[in-house]
């Protein structure tokens, strides 16, 4: 009910961080209790925490944050939107539970229409006073109606009766918000709409979200070779998600992350599939997670969260490595477009979050910054060439740094799309032998033996991934 972190620092100085790292918007949970229920949204937070045993709490927040701490819930919650606004950050306002708890589980009684907690009359109440409430305040620009969707009794039928009506009392109430739909199965299942499309009575602010973690998958990120895993998980994102974006919709992935602690090899495999598939398409995003530390979850009182931005103490970035590398998509490539406003391509390394860059002819290629990128082009005749010039993308030998030349008709200037993920780039340097991009310890492109091309599932290809990525006009 209440954003969390502020016992570490000043809301304000929280809402500049978000800002300064490069994210223009916050995805802002919220239960419907908290719109429901006067007595509970009236309770200060001082009260409240107390009533909760956060004494420790309360006195940290005292002086981070000595404005907040006797404002009702309510009144706190708006002083939260209030503050990223001053900062220029949107809001998105997700109704993710009914009851205030840690989400999400098929049985908790959140997940479906008509479960415990999950009132259908009650969550359209709770929807149309939220979106009443925030009417007219410019940066809480969408609402989500409901986070993952869930459980034993989820239905098509009943997600087309209720979704529709939530949709309805949430634009009523406030036309201006986008209105945010998500779909089944913890929200990684949105095929439905392709045999059920979704009818209302007003156009353009219409939006899906889908969620996708490694976990999403099963057990595919350690059970296959990951060129073969991408390529499965990535047609099955499009089949579930993705489609939307090529029959127009925009489409929200509302929740990606990993575990930053850098431990988890499923997680590092999923993440670069997902860096690809993210750098190609026009789709938003909103990571999971900013928060390094939670009030109280689960019933532990300052638990650490892994997945969070920020570390536990709210204050070091637990890793600059992933930012730094979340930054390539932060401005994406792509924007809505017709076909003649594509210029070029960048070619551009998932792994690093970087983009192959010219300095000089005398210079070697290397990974930089991807705005700085010459524009490439790919021709029928699987030519890398940079647009503009008589230059084109050389292998030297296997070990050696790729060149640019002007001699672009042998075989060692023709590269191919390898792999089931199609992310290696494979050419020839005798009729017998092949390599395939790569880099080197310093981020110099280099050419060496193509790796993962058999079925074992502990090799990694990630330095050999690289995606050609369409660069439109913005």
């Amino acid at each position: 009910m209440l954003a969390q972190g502020l016992n570490k620092r000043p809301l304000d100085e929280l809402s500049k961080s978000i800002k300064d790292m490069g994210f223009n918007c916050v995805r802002l949970t919220w239960p419907i209790l908290l719109a429901i229920n006067d007595s509970l949204a009236s309770i200060t937070i001082r009260d409240h925490f107390h009533s909760l045993g956060l004494n420790q709490t309360i006195i940290d927040m005292q002086k981070n944050n000595p404005s907040i701490v006797d404002l009702s819930i309510i009144k706190a919650f708006q002083a939260v939107v209030k503050s990223l606004g001053k900062k220029k950050v949107m809001v998105i306002l997700d109704n993710h539970v009914s009851q205030p708890l840690w989400c999400c589980a098929k049985t908790d009684g959140n997940g479906f229409f008509g479960d415990k907690y999950f009132d259908p009359d009650l969550w359209i109440k709770g929807l149309s006073k939220m979106a009443n409430m925030f009417k007219g305040v410019s940066n809480v620009v969408g609402m989500s109606l409901r986070n993952e969707l869930r459980g034993p009794t989820q239905n098509v039928p009943d997600w087309n009766r209720y979704m529709p009506k939530g949709a309805e009392a949430v634009h009523a109430a406030n036309p201006n918000v986008l209105i945010i739909l998500s779909g089944l199965s913890f929200d990684n299942d949105l095929e439905f709409i392709n045999s059920h499309p979704v009818t209302l009575s007003f156009k353009g602010k219409l939006v899906f979200e889908f969620h996708w973690y490694s976990f999403s998958d099963g057990h595919i990120w350690s059970s296959m070779n990951p060129n073969q895993a991408c390529d499965q998980v990535t047609r099955k994102v499009m089949r579930k998600a993705g489609f939307l974006l090529d029959q127009g919709w925009p489409l929200f992935v509302s929740e990606f992350g990993i575990d930053l602690r850098g431990k988890n090899i499923n997680d590092y495999k999923y993440f670069n599939c997902f860096m690809t598939l993210a750098s190609g398409l026009d789709f938003d995003w909103a990571l999971w997670t900013l928060v390094g530390s939670y009030y109280l979850r689960e019933g532990v009182v300052e638990l650490n969260e892994y997945y969070g931005i920020l570390d536990s103490d709210w204050n070091p970035i637990r890793s600059s490595s992933f930012l730094q590398k979340i930054s390539a998509i932060q401005l994406p490539f792509q924007g809505p477009h017709s076909p003649e406003a594509i210029l070029d391509k960048v070619i551009f390394h998932p792994l690093t979050g970087l983009c192959v860059l010219r300095k000089s002819l005398s210079d070697p290629l290397s990974l930089g910054p991807c705005p700085n990128s010459d524009g490439w082009e790919y021709t029928p005749q699987n030519i890398l060439s940079i647009k503009g010039t008589n230059f084109c993308l050389q292998a030297d030998g296997e070990g050696n740094q790729a060149k640019l030349g002007t001699t672009c008709s042998n075989l060692n200037t023709k590269w191919e799309l390898f792999s089931d993920s199609k992310l290696q780039l494979s050419s020839k340097i005798s009729n017998n032998s092949s390599v395939c991009l790569d880099i080197d310890s310093n981020n110099i492109i280099v050419t060496n033996a193509c790796k993962c091309i058999s079925n074992d599932n502990t090799c990694d290809p990630a330095s050999q991934w690289f995606k050609l990525v369409d660069r439109t006009k913005s």
